[in-house]
C-alpha cells in the first residue's frame, strides 16, 4: 500500500536507464516514484490519483512532452519539470510558455535534479510556500479575479483557469508588492529557488505567459509592467476582498 506521507513523483521518459536511475535515486530520498515510458502509461498512473510532481521528457514516442504538458496544465495543478536533450533554448522556452515549472538539460546530475524537485515542491505546497496572501480571499486583476485558496483565475465571463504553483507564487509576490518594483533577482530566487544564470530567460517567459492569460498587452502592459534593467511591477490599483 502506497505511503501517503511520501511525495509522489512520476518520471516519464522512454529511456529505461533514466527511469531506473531516477526511480532508485528518488526512492532512496524518501519519495514514492512511479515511472512511465509514454503518455499512455502516464495516463494510467494519473487515473489512480494526482501526483505531487511530474518529471517529463520532451522527446517521447507517440504524444510528446509538449503536448502532454499543454493538456495537463489545463486539467490539474501538477508541477512539471521538463527534461530536454536539446542544448538550444527553444525547447526550454516552449516548455515554460506551456506552463512547466522548470526544466533541465540532459545529461543531468541527479543531485541537481533532486534540488530542483524539492524547490518546486516547496513552492507548490501552501504550507511551506514563502508567501503570505494579502487581506481577503480574492484579488481582482483586470478582467480576472484570483482566488487565493483554490489558486484559480476566474474571468468576468465565467472562464476558469487553474494556475500553477510557480505562476501563483509569482503573482502573489507582485500583489504583495503592488505599485512597487520587485527586482528580477528577488523574483528569480523566490520563484526558482536559485540564482539566475546570465542567459536564463525563464522568468521573462513566465511573465509573458501570465500577461497573455490576463489579457495584458505585452508591448504596452497595463497590469505587469517591465522596469528595464531592474524588474517588474504590478501597477494597477488592485481590489482585495
Amino acid at each position: 500500500m502506497p505511503d501517503a506521507h511520501k511525495k509522489h513523483i512520476v518520471v516519464v521518459d522512454d529511456d529505461s536507464e533514466i527511469r531506473d536511475l531516477l526511480s532508485e535515486y528518488l526512492g532512496v530520498q524518501n519519495f514514492r516514484v512511479s515511472v512511465a515510458a509514454d503518455a499512455v502509461e502516464l495516463d494510467r498512473i494519473l487515473a489512480s490519483g494526482i501526483p505531487d510532481l511530474i518529471v517529463l521528457d520532451i522527446m517521447l514516442p507517440g504524444e510528446d512532452g509538449f503536448s502532454i504538458c499543454r493538456r495537463l496544465v489545463t486539467q490539474a495543478q501538477i508541477p512539471i519539470l521538463m527534461l530536454t536533450a536539446n542544448s538550444d533554448d527553444t525547447d526550454r522556452i516552449i516548455g515554460l510558455e506551456l506552463g512547466a515549472d522548470d526544466y533541465m538539460e540532459k545529461p543531468f546530475n541527479p543531485r541537481v535534479l533532486l534540488a530542483r524537485i524539492r524547490a518546486i515542491l516547496r513552492r507548490a505546497d501552501p504550507e511551506t510556500a514563502p508567501l503570505v496572501a494579502p487581506q481577503g480571499k480574492h484579488t481582482a486583476l483586470g478582467d480576472w479575479t484570483l482566488d487565493h485558496q483554490s489558486r484559480v483565475l476566474l474571468s468576468k465571463t465565467g472562464q476558469r483557469w487553474n494556475i500553477s504553483g510557480s505562476d501563483f507564487n509569482l503573482l502573489m509576490i507582485l500583489i504583495e508588492n503592488r505599485n512597487r518594483v520587485v527586482s528580477r533577482e528577488t523574483l528569480y530566487h523566490s520563484i526558482k529557488g536559485r540564482e539566475p544564470s546570465p542567459y536564463d530567460r525563464s522568468l521573462d517567459v513566465q511573465i509573458s505567459r501570465i500577461r497573455q492569460r490576463l489579457g495584458d498587452d505585452g508591448k504596452n502592459p497595463r497590469l505587469i509592467k517591465t522596469i528595464r534593467g531592474v524588474g517588474y511591477v504590478l501597477a494597477e490599483q488592485l481590489e482585495a476582498r
